[in-house]
């Protein structure tokens, strides 16, 4: 009797405690003073950050280096900046359009990056909402950024001033337009001609089915056209880039630091191998193939924009933490589909940066103990994870035709 009487106690100080928590949640979401609050305090914690420890965003400078040298007629990949020593790495489209910030002084450049990235995730988060059917709302929107600034990814992207966000956003964008909208595939075109991961998306689109076959041209169109204003510009750069740089990947970084959440890193760090070539390449392979099957074949298109970006991540020979802003949208549609405890999960994952707590001094990546290799990669261990899930619900294998409800069965997807 004294067992079960405890027992009920548990539970309903649990449910009090559940109780509490969403209607906080639900008080930050409605209420637009208390979203206010919330998202300036975020911010100006940020900010009070950034100058207490004087953050460099190296990134930034490299996009600023990358636009003098096209104003200057400089060899864009000929140089190198910052203490890390780092080069241009993207296609010379990429150094077309950094082309203003030549012009910026640093300070300027970073409080450019760091209200523009804030705008950029404020946009992320609702294209999140309208990519799992949900209303975003002035406090809803308010409160969801201020949450997703401390996500491990979209914190690293404002520390080193990176892109991520604005590519997330084009493809986002564009995916979930109307069917049939004019222009759409053009801006999946730039962000691939910007940043190649997002050609995965072109794939993609030419596989999921008739009605998106246009889009993947109007796509690959743009790429093209990203392509040839490149080489118009950028004639020697061009030739550089597409018929040598491009296939230097260790130009990028090291692959097997723990920075990379890649299968490539995953492999690597596992093997202790540095250059895993042959069984990166197998391990890569045989995702990308489910990957791009089940994104074809899953009934709710949500999910089909959702493993394709997580393909695209896993089988890039390095996807840094902080091009996992994917994260943000991953969890919108997951809280949207009911499951709080898979979005609570993946919250938590990329918010303990639990791959910054193993050695990682010289080589040490390399050489870490059995238990800390799901510590050094959480990322792409939780890709395959919710691939693995996602190809073991009979809703995914059954395929669009024979699926009664997109929405019903998008529901179901994660258990």
């Amino acid at each position: 009797m004294t067992e079960r009487t405890e027992k009920t106690r548990t539970k309903r100080t649990v449910a009090r405690r559940s109780h509490l928590s969403t209607s906080l949640a639900a008080s930050l979401a409605t209420s637009p003073a208390a979203s206010l609050v919330l998202l300036a305090v975020s911010f100006t914690a940020l900010a009070v950050l950034f100058a207490f420890l004087r953050v460099p965003m190296p990134d930034a400078l490299v996009y600023r280096a990358e636009g003098a040298a096209v104003v200057h007629g400089r060899d864009l990949y000929g140089f190198t900046v910052t203490e890390g020593r780092l080069p241009a790495t993207y296609p010379p489209f990429a150094a077309v359009l950094f082309a203003p910030m030549a012009w910026l002084s640093v300070p300027v450049l970073k409080a450019a990056f760091l209200a523009g990235n804030a705008l950029l995730l404020a946009w992320l988060v609702h294209l999140s909402a309208r990519l799992a059917g949900r209303r975003s709302p002035f406090p809803l929107l308010c409160a969801g950024t201020a949450l997703a600034l401390w996500l491990e990814p979209v914190f690293q992207t404002f520390v080193f001033g990176q892109i991520n966000l604005a590519i997330a956003c084009l493809v986002l964008w564009d995916l979930t337009r109307p069917p049939g909208a004019r222009g759409k595939g053009v801006a999946i075109g730039v962000a691939t001609g910007i940043k190649l991961t997002p050609a995965l998306f072109i794939v993609h689109l030419s596989l999921r089915g008739r009605e998106h076959r246009r889009e993947a041209v109007t796509a690959a169109a743009a790429f093209a056209g990203t392509v040839a204003l490149g080489a118009l510009l950028l004639p020697a750069a061009s030739v550089d880039y597409w018929t040598r740089r491009i296939f230097e990947t260790n130009r990028v970084g090291k692959p097997w630091i723990i920075a990379n959440q890649s299968l490539q890193g995953l492999v690597a760090r596992a093997l202790r191998d540095p250059s895993p070539f042959p069984a990166w390449v197998l391990v890569s392979a045989v995702v990308a193939a489910l990957g791009l099957w089940l994104a074809r074949r899953v009934p709710d298109e949500r999910w089909g924009v959702l493993l394709t970006g997580l393909t695209a991540l896993l089988v890039s020979p390095i996807s840094w933490s902080h091009h996992w802003v994917w994260c943000v949208p991953m969890t919108a549609v997951l809280l949207a589909d009911g499951r709080r405890a898979w979005a609570a999960a993946v919250a938590v994952v990329f918010t303990a940066r639990t791959m910054w707590l193993v050695p990682r001094d010289g080589d040490m990546d390399l050489h870490l103990s059995w238990w800390q290799q799901a510590l050094a990669s959480p990322y792409a261990l939780l890709g395959l994870a919710l691939l693995a899930a996602v190809a073991l619900e009979p809703g995914a294998r059954r395929g669009r035709g024979q699926a009664s409800s997109a929405r019903s069965s998008s529901a179901s997807m994660i258990r």
